[in-house]
């Protein structure tokens, strides 16, 4: 069985106490700084013969909308926040180990410096650009349609990279190719085509800047191995430790918004979870795990008791759940 856990509370004394070289793989995916709020109502429908909604073959149903997720975006001293949390991924890192930066626009020039003085700029291996191509198009200027992933190795002559595990994806003109390659496919470059989450897809959680899995399993399988230990300390829905649990990787995932805590908490439902609260005592502990185990099948009735809200504010610092995953990933797909 693997072990993996999702710590709550700020990510930086989480990550001092860790131990180094640690982890095969880390993944992060922090604040893009856009100096706003980002927010993501959430909704789900219910068959209704009154309703506001129409589906297939005609079908009715009601909306209803749920608790909306958000945090804000905006830091005053953007790169002072993140070197300290850089400066720990390099000391967590297997000397094998793989480090990746998602980022957009705004702030990608700046992180690649900074990350040259973190890791050596003898370490950064690719700029990988994700392209997608959904949302409002500017009158302006040229849409913005496309975020930067920043790949850096602990050693540049020693990291993980397995060929053989890359998805293969269609030749843009397959009649120049042959058949047989056509049919085969073609390994990718560093752009990366990709759709975002669907809006009305069985893989959306409802948190903002949810990333799709498509691109979070490419860089699992590609550049860790199974067994190995993967790390997501800006992990949001949980999205990476997703990727991770799918192809037989243990994960950590460490974030201090109580709405991302949610929504793992709910995506990761389907599995073994043990709660364990810095601070309570063991009776405590047992109490709210068994007031989870009640209501394993309404989340929101747990997040509304005076206990959950009790050991949030107790232990807002560290809070654990451990999970435990069964090996055979046909056994742990939450989004077939």
């Amino acid at each position: 069985m693997l072990m993996s856990r999702i710590l709550f509370g700020d990510n930086l004394p989480l990550l001092a106490a860790l131990p180094t070289g640690s982890v095969n793989l880390i993944y992060i995916d922090p604040p893009f700084n856009t100096g706003g709020e980002q927010r993501r109502t959430r909704i789900k429908v219910v068959p209704d013969a009154d309703g506001d909604r129409t589906g297939f073959q005609g079908r009715r149903y009601r909306t209803i909308k749920l608790p909306s997720s958000s945090y804000m975006d905006s830091y005053e001293d953007y790169l002072g926040f993140l070197k300290p949390r850089l400066e720990q991924a390099y000391r967590l890192l297997a000397d094998d180990g793989s480090f990746f930066l998602h980022i957009d626009y705004r702030e990608a020039h700046y992180c690649k410096v900074l990350l040259d003085e973190i890791f050596g700029r003898a370490s950064f291996i690719n700029e990988i650009i994700w392209a997608y191509d959904y949302g409002a198009r500017s009158k302006k200027r040229w849409p913005a349609k496309h975020d930067t992933i920043f790949w850096y190795a602990k050693d540049p002559q020693h990291y993980t990279f397995n060929y053989s595990e890359m998805d293969r994806i269609p030749y843009m003109a397959p009649g120049l190719v042959g058949a047989q390659k056509a049919a085969r496919g073609k390994t990718p470059t560093d752009v990366w085509w990709h759709t975002i989450v669907s809006p009305n897809g069985r893989e959306k959680t409802g948190y903002p800047t949810q990333k799709p899995l498509g691109v979070l399993e490419r860089i699992v399988k590609v550049h860790s191995r199974p067994g190995d230990h993967l790390l997501d300390f800006f992990a949001g829905s949980g999205s990476f430790g997703e990727a991770a649990a799918n192809h037989n990787r243990d994960f950590q995932l460490i974030d201090n918004n109580l709405d991302a805590f949610r929504v793992m908490l709910e995506r990761f439902n389907p599995y073994r979870i043990a709660i364990e609260v810095d601070g309570l005592s063991a009776v405590q502990n047992r109490h709210l795990n068994q007031l989870f185990e009640n209501h394993i099948d309404n989340l929101d009735e747990f997040f509304d008791t005076d206990d959950f809200n009790v050991a949030m504010a107790q232990g807002r610092q560290h809070m654990a759940l451990q999970l435990s995953l069964p090996k055979r990933p046909e056994q742990i797909q939450l989004f077939a």
